[in-house]
């Protein structure tokens, strides 16, 4: 079984066949047979699993696996404790309610990599950062929720899947893992 660890770039599509001039994964991996255990906005950056190994890919993307994902998301304004609770609860998206997540505020993460184009800079509209753990994959999931909650997504950075982690990857980095 192949499995790698990627850190994928902004802007960077989330499939290896191209669609118009966006960049894709082929542009960064270059081993052959793998596919994304899940998949990642075209907008953000961070962890992505590849394997070959099609039931590996289901279970890593089935909600029922209780799998968590973690986010960096640095958000427009500061959320109150009542926003963390509604996202706490589950937020009702236009698909229905979202299982609860886990989220909290946290500082800005070390370690950061500069993101190019950098993220907007506003002098009288604060941001800040929150953690956010979800099992689920619903499409921009993440960004909705703080949208929701009144809190709109600047920067969304996949950190954590389950016990897998961007340690010691560079934006456009993978790591194999052979098991």
């Amino acid at each position: 079984m192949k499995l790698l660890l990627f850190n994928k770039p902004y802007r960077v599509m989330s499939q290896f066949s191209a669609e118009g001039d966006k960049t894709t994964l082929a542009e960064f991996i270059d081993i052959k047979d793998v596919y994304p255990a899940g998949r990642l906005d075209f907008d953000s950056e961070g962890l992505m699993v590849l394997t070959d190994d099609g039931k590996l890919q289901a279970k890593i993307t089935s909600p029922d696996s209780k799998k968590y994902k973690t986010y960096l998301v640095q958000v427009e304004g500061e959320p109150d404790r009542k926003a963390l609770i509604k996202l706490q609860r589950g937020v009702e998206l236009k698909e229905g309610r979202t299982l609860p997540a886990r989220a909290k505020k946290i500082a800005e993460p070390e370690q950061l990599w500069d993101r190019n184009p950098p993220i907007r800079f506003r002098k009288d509209s604060p941001t800040s950062w929150l953690e956010i753990q979800i099992r689920e994959g619903k499409n921009r999931q993440v960004r909705r929720m703080t949208a929701a909650v009144g809190y709109p997504a600047l920067r969304l950075i996949r950190s954590k899947i389950d016990d897998w982690d961007l340690q010691g990857l560079k934006p456009g980095e993978y790591r194999l893992i052979e098991e």
